[in-house]
């Protein structure tokens, strides 16, 4: 735990020579957790500006009217 905290890089544990595990802080996890929520943000975004570019749009209201037909809601 010293060497995790002094370094602050994370420690690969090998066996037979082959990396087996990696242990690291629990600061460098949630870091590279928040670094994963972020990019995954980032491609709905990506995924979003690509179907309005591409017309795979529709308005809100046409879309709500559907689906409470599709399931029978009344309005």
């Amino acid at each position: 735990m010293k060497h995790l905290k002094n370094t602050k890089r994370p420690l690969i544990l090998t066996i037979d020579g082959k990396a087996d595990a990696v242990v690291q802080d629990a600061g460098a996890n949630q870091r590279l957790l928040d670094i994963a929520a972020r990019a995954d943000a980032s491609e709905g975004i990506r995924q979003a500006l690509e179907d309005v570019r591409k017309g795979r749009v529709r308005p809100a209201r046409e879309a709500l009217a559907k689906f409470r037909r599709s399931r029978a809601i009344p309005r």
